[in-house]
């Protein structure tokens, strides 16, 4: 290879890097799941931290909380129809209760 088609690469080199996205360059952010008090967060809070629990669903969990009281613990959220063992597993080290 030349020297002029080396530098022929390079430039179509720079050019393709310079036109990629920059998130295609970068390693992707790791999203940290924020750690959620279930007997304090909203519905829009619990929706937002746990997986698997949209907002109606998180409305449950709020509105069985004000009906039956402060969760001691994760797994009382199977309190809540619809929230099973699979669910409470998958978040519980993002869910604390005091």
């Amino acid at each position: 290879m030349n020297i002029l088609q080396r530098v022929a690469l390079l430039v179509l080199l720079a050019l393709g890097l310079s036109m990629a996205p920059a998130a295609s360059l970068a390693e992707p952010a790791l999203q940290a799941r924020p750690v959620v008090n279930i007997n304090q967060a909203s519905a829009a809070e619990l929706a937002e931290a746990l997986e698997g629990v949209g907002l109606t669903r998180a409305e449950a969990i709020v509105a069985d909380r004000e009906q039956h009281g402060p969760y001691a613990s994760a797994e009382d959220l199977r309190r809540v129809s619809g929230i099973g063992p699979a669910t409470i597993e998958r978040n519980k080290s993002y869910i604390h209760t005091d």
